[in-house]
């Protein structure tokens, strides 16, 4: 067993994502704070994503589904089909292979803990 506490979390930087038309203006950041990083569990890695105001991940899929648990702030997460507002205590599953994007809205940060597989790869 394994327990860690999130605010003592390292974060690392994640630099910025390809911007979404319309979305954001001027320079975004986000970082990450691994909680169970790559080898270590067989089936699931799992991190927070930090955003600053603004900051979104850009288009991207999954090969596998990907659960978001909402964390601190409000964002959006978005599919080619809808766009939904999301908040603290939101828990978003997003299916292998559709295209999607998540951020924080341009007046606040965002923070949110995402689950996927091990082996699992992020496409743009």
């Amino acid at each position: 067993m394994r327990v860690v506490t999130l605010s003592t979390l390292p974060e690392e930087p994640l630099g910025e994502a390809t911007p979404i038309a319309g979305w954001t203006g001027g320079s975004v950041t986000r970082t990450r704070q691994t909680i169970i990083p790559d080898n270590a569990s067989g089936d699931y890695r799992c991190s927070i994503v930090n955003f600053s105001p603004g900051a979104t991940t850009g288009w991207h899929a999954h090969t596998c589904d990907q659960i978001l648990v909402v964390t601190a702030g409000r964002g959006i997460v978005a599919t080619e089909h809808e766009e939904r507002d999301i908040t603290v205590g939101d828990v978003v599953h997003i299916k292998a292979g559709e295209k999607h994007w998540h951020g924080a809205k341009k007046d606040t940060t965002l923070s949110h803990i995402t689950i996927t597989t091990t082996g699992s790869q992020s496409r743009r």
